[in-house]
């Protein structure tokens, strides 16, 4: 009989305890803003407050100043125009010595993003052009074209005809490489 009580006894407390727990909800939290997030709406103002903490002058959810420019990037004067395009042919000018060092850089981003249509000589036979996928490729040295530094330059950032831009996959650094290394490739088509 005591056995029975004993038993008894355990279940109810074991009962007793389970009752008022939910799985879904811990009865301790430590820490409950990482169990329960608080949700805000950015940028968003009710009856004239700013909701959800962000101060309208504070550090928060700000436009940058007029006139910044991002970190690591250079601003590029010339319009995606006609216009552009002739003026940076005339006038646009490499900051970035011509070294060895940039040469091979150049050769290897050239051969990633510019050989598939250009060919490995700049000769216009890439393997998409031997395949008829593109077709009219001219050649670095055709005389009509007359390209200079910055005319390719402008070309690789904002693209032209059936080239798109390469802006977002070069920085600046790598566009002038890319430059340098087609220059070499059309004084070797001479």
């Amino acid at each position: 009989m005591k056995s029975l009580i004993k038993i008894g006894v355990v279940f109810g407390a074991a009962l007793l305890m389970t009752s008022c727990f939910n799985k879904s909800q811990p009865n301790y939290q430590y820490f409950p803003n990482m169990y329960e997030p608080v949700g805000y709406e950015a940028y968003q103002e009710v009856n004239g407050v700013p909701y959800g903490g962000f101060k309208k002058n504070g550090m928060e959810a700000q436009i940058p100043a007029e006139g910044s420019v991002k970190r690591g990037w250079l601003p590029y004067e010339y319009d995606n125009t006609n216009e552009g395009y002739e003026a940076a042919k005339a006038e646009l000018q490499s900051s970035l010595e011509t070294t060895e060092e940039n040469l091979a850089a150049g050769e290897q981003l050239y051969t990633i993003y510019c050989a598939v249509c250009h060919g490995n000589k700049g000769d216009g036979q890439g393997v998409l052009v031997k395949r008829e996928k593109f077709l009219g490729i001219p050649r670095y040295d055709d005389p009509a074209r007359a390209i200079t530094e910055g005319s390719i330059y402008h070309v690789l950032m904002y693209g032209k005809n059936n080239m798109g831009s390469h802006a977002s996959q070069l920085d600046t650094k790598e566009r002038w490489q890319v430059v340098q290394y087609v220059l070499k490739l059309k004084a070797e088509l001479k």
